[in-house]
């Protein structure tokens, strides 16, 4: 599932009203001076980032979906491009390994591609080539784990290529996003049904339901509070998961926020992208700032840089952004 929308360059900064877990109301916060921002243009061949990783090489790593490519950029703006051996691939999400290379999933051919820092590629099919494998991470029993959207399935693979999947009881799951948590067990959208999954390293399985209908949770990442925080798409709002199942949720201002990525910041405040704005949030403030451009979606990739940045993509842009947040520029 390609979320996508265009919306019109706006800043709000209101305070909010929770729901859902009793949690307290974030209030805007007063940030002082604006994160600087700065964007990077991609040529076509890097066209259509959507996901962004560090590797262990200290650069940052994207998927370029439109180009069929993996990029790379440098913390001082250096790109590089990586062609993809498969012809309309559909790279989606790439995550970095614990051996040191990046893996990354090919939506449209059915793979799970590894690409070593420099720029050798390998491909993993999956047995049913219309899987359309989505989002991927490195899992804590030293494994990649990753989202298959069309068999609502979540896969594990191994750095010497070995795959296993696990089928989820839901059928209308649409799994996307997938991240760690704190508790060891991998932690996923589903953006059908509006749920956030729950998987063990063995295998076990469970969802829980998030309070506002329709939300389709977006990302989510593991906060330094020791839950998981979460976008909902078409609910506007941040929402927020205890390894117990607690869900709260916060509402962000305006009618079409529609927040996507998200990730912990080097301020350990949980940052992320909405329509035009860069958002940061913790459980008692909410700030907003206004980007050129971004555009969200399901894809939309956000990460902390070795530089203490925040870097993101940005597809409606077609360019890599960076984000120095407080003293950091």
């Amino acid at each position: 599932m390609r979320v996508s929308t265009i919306g019109v360059l706006a800043f709000a900064l209101a305070g909010l009203a929770a729901c859902g877990g009793g949690a307290a109301s974030p209030s805007p916060s007063a940030q002082g001076a604006a994160p600087v921002v700065k964007q990077y243009a991609l040529s076509a061949a890097q066209g259509g980032p959507d996901s962004i990783a560090v590797g262990a090489d200290g650069a940052l790593w994207f998927a370029a979906f439109d180009g069929n490519a993996i990029g790379r950029i440098t913390t001082t703006g250096t790109l590089t491009t990586f062609v993809l051996p498969t012809p309309s691939a559909g790279p989606g999400s790439i995550a970095a390994g614990p051996d040191g290379a990046l893996w990354f999933t090919e939506l449209d051919t059915g793979r799970i591609g590894r690409i070593t820092t420099a720029g050798a590629i390998s491909e993993y099919p999956l047995a049913d080539p219309s899987s359309q494998p989505l989002a991927i991470v490195a899992g804590p029993d030293g494994a990649l784990w990753f989202t298959e959207q069309s068999t609502e399935s979540i896969g594990r693979i191994t750095t010497g290529g070995t795959i296993t999947e696990f089928a989820l009881s839901d059928k209308n799951a649409n799994p996307g996003a997938i991240a760690v948590g704190p508790d060891n067990a991998l932690w996923f959208c589903q953006q059908g049904d509006g749920k956030i999954g729950r998987i063990t390293t063995a295998g076990v399985i469970s969802a829980y339901v998030t309070p506002t209908a329709s939300s389709v949770p977006s990302s989510i990442a593991a906060g330094r509070d020791g839950a998981l925080w979460f976008t909902e798409y078409y609910g506007g709002k941040i929402g927020r998961i205890t390894t117990g199942g607690a869900i709260s949720e916060y509402p962000l201002p305006g009618a079409y926020s529609g927040p996507s990525g998200i990730t912990v910041g080097p301020d350990g405040a949980m940052w992320f992208l909405e329509e035009h704005q860069i958002g940061r949030i913790t459980a008692g403030l909410l700030a907003e700032y206004p980007v050129s451009q971004v555009s969200t979606g399901s894809f939309n990739g956000i990460v902390t840089g070795p530089d203490g940045a925040l870097w993101y993509t940005d597809r409606f842009a077609n360019s890599i952004g960076r984000v120095a947040p407080g003293a950091v520029r």
